[in-house]
């Protein structure tokens, strides 16, 4: 007799969805890397020459271009991402009541 499959929707993190810690900070840099990923490849740029741009190493950009995210902090992406002339703009406000917690979010538009 087979197996039954169990399928579980998604939260919409994966990091949540497979219980890692600071989920929505693993969530939010991952965003902000992809983001970061986009511009540079928009641009043409190599990855030492994305480095020069960003004030950082060519393997510090492979780094960031291949996901490893554990020595990025949310402040030093953002610093990126004005390197590449793009605003970042942080937006505080009170939790919606339909919510248990805070979350954090980023929402990227051009």
């Amino acid at each position: 007799m087979g197996k039954k499959e169990r399928i579980e929707e998604s939260s919409g993190n994966v990091f949540a969805d497979v219980g890692l810690p600071d989920a929505d900070d693993l969530l939010v840099k991952a965003q902000l890397a992809r983001r970061i990923g986009e511009i540079i490849k928009g641009r043409h740029l190599t990855q030492a020459e994305a480095g020069k741009v960003l004030g950082a190493t060519q393997p510090i950009v492979s780094n960031l271009l291949n996901g490893q995210l554990h020595g990025f902090s949310l402040e030093r992406l953002v610093r990126f991402l004005n390197a590449l002339d793009r605003d970042v703009e942080i937006i505080v406000k009170r939790r919606s009541r339909s919510r248990d917690k805070a979350r954090l979010v980023v929402q990227v538009t051009g």
